[in-house]
């Protein structure tokens, strides 16, 4: 069942099949934004005993004329560094992103 509150984007692969994600939090890392994304509809438990960060997608936002444009983190050593400020930013209390 989804969650009435989270927010959904549609993003097209490859071929140009539409994908559904829901929208974990977006963020800042050095300089550019980034978003974290679940793919929807996958049920609760389906990654057991699997690590839960396995699935998440991390996409850099750009911003075009056509508006935003989410894009893929090419540079392995830059997404390893994403994915740690994801992390990082994940394992926070509430309310402490902002006094950094």
């Amino acid at each position: 069942m989804e969650d009435q509150d989270a927010l959904f984007v549609t993003l097209l692969d490859e071929l140009g099949t539409p994908e559904r994600f829901e929208l974990i939090m977006t963020f800042d890392y050095e300089g550019a934004r980034y978003a974290a994304l679940l793919p929807a509809g996958v049920p609760d438990g389906a990654n057991a005993g699997a690590e839960e960060e396995a699935d998440v997608v991390l996409l850099e936002i750009v911003r075009g004329s056509d508006g935003e444009v989410y894009r893929p983190v090419e540079n392995p050593i830059l997404r390893d560094e994403v994915f740690a400020e994801f992390l990082a930013l994940l394992d926070e209390p509430e309310g402490e992103e902002q006094a950094r």
